[in-house]
């Protein structure tokens, strides 16, 4: 069996338990296979502005310590990045569960507390 040269092999999937080069901020053991087979199992169908919501999480969370980590911060930040789309208004038609806790959960990240308010049967 030939070897593969760089050339060959830069567009395959990185390896289990290498960082993907599309997101870099991804907590450890995350992969977009998990991400793809959790979307699946809640009927969603991932699109750019899913992966988008992702990346922009998972950079958020990297580059924040987690008592800053809140859900207004959260909200801020991606009805700011989000804003030529319609914000947290968009977000929420992509996202049924709610950009922040679905957005987290596709992530492999915790969901900031009170994201999630099953007494009134909301997300964030």
């Amino acid at each position: 069996m030939a070897e593969l040269s760089n050339e060959d092999t830069h567009d395959l999937p990185p390896e289990p338990g290498d960082n993907d080069v599309d997101f870099p901020y991804a907590p450890e053991g995350w992969s977009r296979d998990q991400a793809r087979d959790q979307a699946k199992g809640t009927g969603l169908q991932l699109s750019d502005d899913h992966w988008r919501v992702v990346h922009a999480l998972q950079q958020y969370y990297a580059a924040h310590e987690p008592e800053e980590r809140t859900l207004s911060h959260l909200s801020d930040m991606l009805e700011e990045h989000f804003q030529p789309e319609g914000g947290l208004k968009y977000l929420h038609t992509i996202f049924p569960k709610g950009p922040i806790v679905q957005g987290c959960q596709l992530a492999g990240l915790e969901p900031p507390r009170y994201a999630a308010d099953d007494s009134f049967g909301s997300e964030a």
